[in-house]
């Protein structure tokens, strides 16, 4: 007997000798109760092979579709993020701003989550999602150098190539310069031969695509090109427009991660804004410290000035008196 139906035996035993009555074996009308736990007892069957099945697992052994495709994967070695952290701080070589370092390091950890995932695909519109999400958060970042290395060593900390993905990034950009919304529509509904259509084919085909945030900030950065000025409320009704009804997918998480992005754009133009005042009342401070030193020299030089004309009067005075 297995090991399911001895625990299921014992509990519906257990159950059984908890309600029977014991001193007075009087019949009675079956209530509710009993017949819910009839059913339940006549179900041991259907509980037992559920138990069994659990019981019996084996990672990737599922009879399903998915379990089919991704097999291959079980055993793998899989990065954790605390080595994509390693790989990205070895790569970098320089620290992280202390105002960044958060930022930074949720950049880090969400791309590593994101593409370690056995259903990731990468595609250029998610490329260009990447690409405008690191230009957006390190737009004034204050060393402009370090700033390069840190895009460079975030990519390589999830074994990707930066120009390869700055390539893909450019090939949608470049496809979008001029287009109209309904041409992107056609294309994501996969009509034509133009990248899009060709990403969008590709996704609708795949039973187990994987969406991420970075293939909703790409398209983001579609509506820009094409002159749509988008917004936490219109592109919400863009997305739902163009993953929901061209593609033919959920849209739901992409107008969450819309709005998580136009927030952040927005704290960091506040951001932005404070630190051009800082840097505005840091060179008044400065011109004004420049312009004390300009008048303290100037009053140095005219008491030396004052001093030496005194001293010249007393002396012409004394040859004066020795004279005489």
């Amino acid at each position: 007997m297995k090991f399911s139906h001895v625990l299921i035996a014992s509990v519906s035993v257990s159950n059984i000798s908890g309600f029977a009555p014991k001193h007075f074996p009087v019949k009675r009308a079956q209530t509710n109760s009993d017949a819910a736990l009839n059913g339940l007892l006549n179900k041991e069957v259907d509980y037992a092979s559920s138990l069994d099945r659990d019981l019996e697992y084996v990672a990737g052994g599922a009879k399903t579709e998915f379990a089919k495709k991704y097999s291959h994967l079980v055993g793998g070695k899989v990065m954790t993020v605390g080595e994509a952290m390693t790989q990205f701080t070895k790569t970098l070589g320089v620290p992280v701003n202390a105002l960044y370092k958060s930022a930074i390091s949720d950049l880090v950890g969400t791309l590593h989550l994101i593409t370690v995932d056995a259903r990731f695909k990468r595609d250029a519109i998610w490329s260009l999602g990447l690409v405008s999400a690191t230009d957006l958060i390190l737009k004034n970042y204050p060393e402009r150098e370090s700033a390069k290395l840190i895009v460079t060593a975030l990519i390589e900390s999830v074994g990707m190539v930066e120009e390869e993905v700055r390539n893909e990034a450019n090939l949608i950009t470049e496809w979008a310069a001029g287009k109209t919304k309904e041409q992107v529509e056609s294309a994501l509904r996969g009509e034509g031969e133009s990248p899009v259509a060709l990403i969008a084919n590709a996704v609708k085909d795949d039973e187990f695509w994987m969406y991420s945030r970075y293939f909703t900030l790409g398209l983001v950065q579609v509506m820009d090109l094409v002159g749509l000025d988008p917004d936490m409320d219109s592109s919400a009704d863009i997305l739902e427009e163009w993953m929901g009804k061209s593609m033919r997918k959920s849209y739901f998480s992409a107008c969450s991660d819309s709005d998580l992005f136009f927030r952040t754009k927005g704290k960091l133009e506040i951001m932005e804004t404070m630190m051009k005042e800082i840097e505005i009342r840091e060179k008044k401070r400065m011109a004004e410290r420049l312009e004390d030193k300009a008048e303290a020299a100037i009053r140095a030089a005219e008491r030396e000035a004052e001093m030496a004309r005194v001293e010249k009067e007393e002396r012409e005075s004394r040859t004066l008196v020795e004279m005489n």
